[in-house]
Formats: C-alpha cells, structure tokens, sequence
C-alpha cells in the first residue's frame, strides 16, 4: 500500500472521527460538560437502522429510511438523556455530571444487549461497495461519501451558527450562560437543541461505520467515541474547526500506524499517547483557547 492510498484511508476514518467530535466539542462548548453517552448515541442509531431494514422491503427505499429513523431515533434518544439525566444536574459539580454521563453509557449499552442479544450483526444493505481508480490510487467510494458528508456537515454548522438566531443564542451561551439567561436566551432550549444536533450527528456516524462494512454490537459506538473525545481534545474542545483537525488528524495518524506492521498492534497506544504529547505542549489544545475561570 503506497503513502497516498494510506492518507486517504485516514482521511476517511478521520472524517468519521470529525464527525462525532463535533458532537462532543458542542456539548460541551455549550453545556459545558462531556457527555461521555456520546458513543453509545451511536450503536442506538445503529439499531435503529438494523431495525429499520428489517421492515421496510425495497433496498433503495430501506437504506433511505433506515438513515431517517437513525436520525429520528438518536435525536429523540440525546433529547430524553438531556432532559431525565442531565438537566436535574445543572449547577451541580463536573463530577456527578461525568459519573451520571458514565452510568448512562452502560444503561444504553445493557439496554441494547438485553433487547437484541450480545452477538455482533451485519447490515450489508447499508455497505458503500466499488472504488475509482485514479492511476494507480485505489479510492472506495465509502471514502468519498464520507469526506463529502463531513464538509457539507462542517459548511452547514458554520453557517447555522454565524447566521442563525439559534446559531448565535448558542454562542451567547458558550461564553456566558448566566449573561444570556439574563438577555433573555432561554438557555435550557439551547442545551437541548445542541444535544439534539450532536445526537444528529452520531446518526450519520453510525451509518458512515456500518457502510464501511462495521459490525453492529452494543458497543459499536464504544471505542469510536473515546477516539472522537480524543481527538476533539486534541483539535481544542469547544472548537468546531479543532474537532475537524483532530479527528482528521487521529484518522491519518491511525492509518499510518496500522500501515506499518510493527507499530500496527500498538495503533490505539500510539494515538492516545500524542493526546498526552499536544496536552504537554499545548493544553488546550492545537486550535483551543485558555480560558480564564472567575473566582
């Protein structure tokens, strides 16, 4: 495999990266709090379009659909998280938040194995199958999709956000939430709309993993997410642009890593391990910003 078909590969999976750590650098540059349930908002999706198949006959008409109700399914699903679980925890301290964000992650993940058992599930009809040849560069059209999805996602965030009245009522809570409660924002409906976008987003995640050929478990969105997390800490959490650079960034490092026989049963040592490297260098991140806490 020559370099440029291995950078191509990472930029794909960095892609898919990018994508839900845009949904945890949301939550938490508005809420202000790491929704660790974030991955497992991704194996509901992925169930919901296991199930969706299952119902709906005509190929064309089902994969449609089945990315629909994903969407539907995880949106309603990191709406009612924020609401029973998260809600009744503002003001309380990170650390009962993060420890609730944990429990809810095993809840879903027991949920999920009780109702459609513990054995791995293939969605073939969701597979992205063929590739283009460009010279001898072999490109999967999986790897084009996903590339295509996240700048579209990134371009249409940017521009909710600049332009948008919620888009700014979201801003005015990220850097003051108390100052925006005051100017009128009703900052609770801002929270749970940035969790319902975020919810969004692990949707179409769960589709770009299960189209790359993903098998379909109660820990689907497991080690994706603690990736995605890495990789929006990485790129600077509370930044759009830095969960992009990090996620593509992790991505590639991935690649590169699995390319090379004696590093490949290291990858995940390696990827965390330049967390701690960019931490040490710059702790905030490659494109975050210190913040600085009032007392």
């Amino acid at each position: 495999m020559n370099f440029l078909s291995v950078l191509i590969s990472g930029l794909g999976a960095g892609a898919t990266y990018a994508i839900i750590a845009i949904g945890y650098t949301m939550v938490y540059g508005i809420a202000k709090m790491l929704n660790f349930a974030h991955g497992d908002i991704i194996m509901v999706g992925g169930y919901a379009m296991f199930v969706t198949l299952a119902l709906v006959g005509h190929p064309v008409a089902a994969v449609a659909a089945a990315i629909l109700a994903a969407v539907l399914v995880c949106v309603l699903m990191g709406v009612s998280v924020e609401r029973f679980a998260y809600k009744p925890l503002r003001g309380a301290s990170p650390l009962a938040v993060l420890i609730t964000a944990i429990g809810v992650s095993y809840l879903l993940q027991s949920l999920a194995q009780i109702i459609f058992g513990s054995a791995s599930k293939m969605l073939s009809g969701l597979q992205i199958a063929g590739h283009v040849m460009l010279g001898t560069l072999r490109i999967n059209y999986v790897t084009l999709v996903t590339l295509a999805v996240t700048v579209v996602l990134m371009v249409a965030l940017t521009l909710f956000i600049k332009y948008s009245k919620t888009g700014r009522a979201m801003v005015a809570v990220s850097e003051d939430r108390d100052a925006a409660l005051l100017m009128g924002i009703n900052t609770n409906a801002i929270i749970a709309i940035t969790f319902a976008i975020g919810s969004a987003l692990a949707a179409i995640a769960a589709y770009l993993m299960l189209a790359k050929g993903a098998s379909l478990a109660n820990t689907l969105g497991a080690m994706p997410g603690i990736k995605a997390f890495t990789a929006a800490v990485i790129g600077g959490i509370g930044s759009l642009p830095g969960a992009v650079l990090g996620g593509i960034l992790l991505g590639v490092v991935e690649s590169l890593s699995y390319s090379i026989p004696a590093l490949a049963p290291f990858t995940d040592a390696v990827e965390f391990g330049i967390l701690i490297v960019i931490l040490l260098v710059k702790p905030a991140g490659l494109l975050g910003k210190a913040r600085r806490e009032k007392v």
